[in-house]
């Protein structure tokens, strides 16, 4: 594979679409499709189909677009960095859990720089379970989501929010309106977000509990396009209650009954030591326990249908 051929399906991941992703490269559409087809013979893998509300992953498109989006952006990541040590301002390095990632950094982030004109946020995304290694190497400053099964002295994790997943479906769903058992769920089409990919995490931990299989997931580029599918087709996806409030009240979508279709989490910040810690680091461990952040976290405008969230660098500057 080439890194032009690794650009071109970022581009057309990040973008959600062929053309698009055409039009910010300033190359045709058949040049972004050889691109991509080149990359699905190589790899003996279709990578995505597309569907009404965006693209549909396989777990192997899934895998490669978080790797494509971390290649083409380190380039970026390395201009911006040495851009801003020549300014003197501030950079703080997070990094995220998926699910944190999508639904509430966005609203943390935009407020938190909003209080200070020198000081930019790296957003990264990795497991909960490398969070650890992450904090410890110093890769990063503080790590956001839910705390690792083991977390080692020093680091201290500072909770903050919790939260309550669903599983939703469209009001004519043949499931709504009634308690399910999991056996009726395991059969149905799953639209999921990557977030319910991962490793490990709530969502993960739903699907293993009720024993959906692989081959009845969809995975979509965000947590936004699988639900925006879940209006219009017969398939169920998991979402945080905060972020589907609206579709709720609105009986665009209802919540499913049964055994292991709600989850509760908490997610926390985690970092080193009070001694250790950068002052931007102190900083954000106070705030992201006030009101304020909390509003912002569960109000905030989170990705839209067509917006992919790589795994690794996404930079947000204030």
């Amino acid at each position: 594979m080439t890194p032009a051929q690794l650009k071109a399906f970022a581009c057309v991941v990040r973008l959600g679409s062929v053309k698009a992703a055409a039009d910010e490269l300033q190359i045709s559409e058949a040049a972004v499709s050889m691109h991509v087809a080149h990359l699905r013979r190589e790899l003996g893998d279709q990578l995505f189909t597309r569907a009404s509300a965006g693209l549909a992953f396989t777990p192997g498109g899934l895998r490669l677009a978080s790797r494509a989006v971390e290649i083409v952006g380190l380039q970026d990541r390395t201009v911006l960095e040495v851009s801003q040590a020549g300014h003197g301002g501030r950079l703080l390095r997070m990094t995220a859990s998926r699910l944190f990632a999508e639904h509430a950094a966005p609203g943390l982030i935009d407020l938190f720089t909003s209080r200070a004109d020198d000081l930019a946020v790296e957003l990264s995304v990795h497991s909960p379970a490398d969070f650890p290694d992450l904090l410890s190497s110093r890769t990063v400053d503080v790590a956001v989501g839910p705390v690792p099964a083991t977390l080692p002295d020093p680091l201290t994790a500072t909770p903050f929010l919790n939260y309550e997943v669903l599983a939703v479906a469209r009001p004519a769903h043949p499931l709504a309106g009634r308690t399910v058992g999991r056996g009726e769920v395991r059969g149905q089409t799953w639209l999921l977000g990557p977030s319910a990919v991962d490793g490990e995490g709530l969502l993960p931990g739903m699907l293993h509990q009720l024993g959906v299989p692989e081959r009845q997931q969809r995975i979509f580029q965000n947590d936004a396009a699988a639900l925006e599918e879940a209006q219009r087709s017969d398939g169920i996806a998991l979402a945080l209650r905060f972020a589907v409030a609206g579709h709720l009240a609105a009986r665009r979508l209802c919540a499913l009954d049964g055994p292991g279709l709600r989850g509760h989490g908490r997610w926390a910040a985690i970092a080193l030591p009070a001694h250790d810690r950068l002052p931007a680091t102190a900083e954000l461990l106070r705030f992201i326990t006030t009101p304020r952040a909390t509003q912002a976290m569960v109000r905030g405008a989170g990705v839209h249908v067509g917006r992919f969230r790589p795994s690794l660098h996404v930079t947000l500057w204030s």
